[in-house]
């Protein structure tokens, strides 16, 4: 039976940590996997999936659904990494995969750095058969942190960055961060 596992929370909640364990789990479990992220993530390697630890994993970026579907072969686990990226035209092809058998695991951001819900994440949500949600710990007060700080002024959604771009926080400073 397949099914569709979402791994989502801010930025240096461990969520490609997660991503990794249970892709490695997996193989150890003696299934075929696939490891994919999306190809606009070139923050630390364009091609392994990285942790802000420096923890690594092969994979391949992937850029559109047609390239998806090559790539996966016949893997019994499919994990795609930084998901947020991808396009609503993603869901049905996630979809598919999960109702052919596989297990599909997509992580990524559920709220971009303005505390919005970010891209496809919110209808992935919708579909999942298990959601992960993870914490940071609020660089400010110590608490857990939900929200994904940008600490420049600059508007776009989508800024690549790490520890000089962003902050993980909890609500209260988050919000309080937002009012300055």
């Amino acid at each position: 039976m397949g099914s569709i596992e979402v791994i989502c929370g801010g930025m240096f909640s461990g969520k490609t940590e997660e991503m990794i364990r249970r892709m490695r789990r997996a193989t150890i479990g003696g299934k075929k996997v696939f490891l994919g992220k999306a190809s606009k993530d070139t923050r630390y390697d364009n091609e392994q999936v990285v942790t802000h630890n420096m923890d690594r994993m092969d994979s391949v970026p992937i850029s559109s659904v047609d390239e998806l579907y090559q790539v996966v072969g016949d893997a019994d686990v499919i994990g795609i990494d930084e998901v947020q990226f991808f396009t609503e035209e993603f869901i049905e092809a996630f979809e598919n995969l999960a109702n052919q058998g596989r297990r599909v695991i997509l992580s990524g951001l559920d709220m971009d750095y303005a505390g919005i819900p970010f891209g496809l994440m919110p209808l992935l949500l919708a579909r999942a058969n298990r959601i992960s949600k993870l914490k940071a710990v609020c660089i400010q007060c110590g608490q857990d942190a939900s929200y994904s700080y940008r600490l420049n002024s600059d508007e776009i959604q989508i800024m690549l960055g790490s520890t000089k771009t962003y902050e993980a926080r909890c609500r209260a400073c988050f919000t309080e961060g937002m009012k300055s």
